[in-house]
């Protein structure tokens, strides 16, 4: 990926072999630093006194434009399940720009993944065929768990990232609070009052068991909360929402840990 500068509203871009700036520290003065590999961005300001000023934090913005192939570059995990059940093959681009290519044979499910992509703005392909002509148990359960999979991959040894994510998603009379922690132990506390059996063909008990699933695999402290809401499909919506945007935060890089472990004890393992 190419890193950006950004003294006006233009922003040019200079790919690695052109510039130096991701292997040594540069400071711009007066101006946007941004490092498309993770996100993130520098302000720097002058002063006479003391020196440059600096103030990190982290920008959320799509990939330059450029003709690369999304599942090329990036934090990416690829995870292939097979079963007597189902067949599941899942690629997840946590440094992607909102693409979601999703077919599970649950129409549903295909919805609530679209919006983790966009919502997490995250590239995410999905191709499931399973037992459907019994019920969407298995194909809801070994997607999540592929996702999970896939998600444990790209984490990696987990150092530099924020880890922890918060997030509140209202859509019409619901509002769904999502909180996480990807600390390596799966742990869900789920609160949700679903008034519906179905919503359409899908079976509203599933919503639980897909982040059980995920979490399972993933190694992730996730609570979900229903805050309001009568609309089934608003409140799981808005639940899928909530719980991209919390990830989002979760997984982005914290440029002030300088790429260490969030973790007082230096480690976050899976068990």
């Amino acid at each position: 990926m190419g890193t950006g500068i950004m003294n006006s509203p233009s922003v040019s871009f200079l790919t690695p072999r052109e510039s130096t700036l991701r292997k040594s520290r540069v400071r711009v003065s007066g101006a946007v630093l941004f490092d498309f590999s993770k996100r993130s961005f520098r302000l720097s300001f002058p002063s006479r006194r003391r020196g440059p000023l600096s103030t990190t934090g982290v920008a959320y913005f799509s990939r330059p434009d450029d003709g690369r192939n999304a599942w090329e570059e990036g934090r990416i995990g690829e995870v292939k399940r097979i079963t007597k059940e189902t067949n599941v093959h899942v690629k997840l681009n946590l440094d992607g720009s909102g693409i979601a290519d999703c077919s599970t044979g649950i129409s549903f499910l295909d919805h609530m993944l679209d919006q983790l992509a966009s919502h997490g703005i995250f590239d995410l392909y999905v191709r499931a065929s399973g037992d459907i002509h019994i019920d969407d148990h298995h194909t809801n359960e070994d997607v999540a768990l592929a996702i999970g999979t896939a998600l444990l991959q790209t984490l990696g040894d987990r150092k530099g990232i924020f880890r922890f994510g918060h997030f509140v998603a209202p859509l019409d009379e619901a509002a769904v609070e999502v909180i996480l922690d990807l600390s390596g132990r799966p742990h869900l506390n789920c609160n949700l009052h679903i008034p519906a059996e179905r919503v359409g063909t899908y079976d509203t008990q599933l919503v639980e068991h897909f982040f059980q699933s995920l979490v399972n695999t993933s190694g992730m402290t996730l609570h979900i909360q229903q805050r309001a809401g009568k609309n089934s499909h608003h409140i799981i919506e808005a639940t899928f929402k909530a719980f991209a945007r919390a990830l989002r935060q979760a997984v982005e890089y914290d440029i002030r840990r300088r790429g260490t472990v969030p973790s007082s004890k230096g480690v976050l393992s899976r068990s």
